[in-house]
């Protein structure tokens, strides 16, 4: 194991009670994200469940033709690959890596082991599904019923909750794919931002310059996803 790297940077093992943990940690792999890589497609039978440290990792809906939109984010907050222990296995989504970084895994063979043992490890992980859900369709109402810049706002807001930053590196293509709409708008919603004095955007680097009236300029959907999963998940320790 890195010495480097801590698994407790990400919340759910660091909300998992000392007798999990100890059982838990000779099986935590660290690994490396880069920018871009594909963590599942669509159907894949899962091997592995991710939990991100510095990582940002987008779960996709991807059409027919190519087309994409982000459905969900996770970052330290969380996991990837719930389908292992909800009993699916696999998923209709892509998960790719939004924002380099690192993350832990652990095999499918001992996620589904460790969620059939019932007790905190099963309800701590129940709770995040909750909240994952809700960020879902949050994000189905706000891309059908808000505006552009409500929409960037709210993304950006959810994707920096994820990280351990203040600062995305992230094109505006590769946010234009994120909204699954045109790159002119995304440039033009960020343009707005960025006059306003909220955000500072330059060579691919987004950095939030004030927070508050961010959240004031986004619509309502941020905040009934931030007070979920608030709501639902601990900050250390699972009960």
């Amino acid at each position: 194991m890195a010495v480097t790297h801590d698994p407790r940077q990400n919340a759910l093992l660091a909300a998992l009670p000392e007798a999990e943990w100890e059982r838990w940690l000779p099986h935590l792999e660290f690994i490396d994200l880069p920018l871009g890589r594909v963590l599942y497609e669509s159907g894949d039978t899962m091997n592995h469940a991710y939990f991100p440290t510095t990582a940002l990792v987008s779960l996709l809906h991807v059409m027919e033709n190519g087309a994409s939109a982000e459905i969900a984010v996770a970052g330290f907050e969380g996991i990837v690959g719930i389908s292992l222990f909800m009993g699916g296995d696999s998923t209709p989504s892509r998960a790719v890596v939004q924002s380099a970084g690192h993350a832990w895994r652990i095999k499918a063979s001992v996620m589904k082991q460790e969620f059939n043992r019932s007790g905190p490890v099963m309800h701590l992980l129940l709770r995040y599904t909750q909240a994952l859900l809700t960020q879902m369709a949050q994000t189905a109402v706000c891309n059908r019923h808000h505006t552009l810049d409500q929409q960037l706002c709210r993304w950006l807001l959810l994707s920096l909750d994820r990280l351990h930053s203040n600062e995305l590196a992230m094109t505006q293509e590769l946010i234009a794919g994120m909204l699954g709409v045109r790159r002119e708008g995304v440039s033009q919603a960020a343009g707005h931002l960025h006059q306003a004095g909220l955000i500072d955007y330059r060579r691919g680097h987004i950095a939030v310059l004030d927070r508050k009236r961010l959240e004031e300029r986004a619509c309502e959907c941020y905040a009934v996803v931030k007070t979920e999963y608030d709501r639902l998940l601990p900050t250390r320790i699972a009960t």
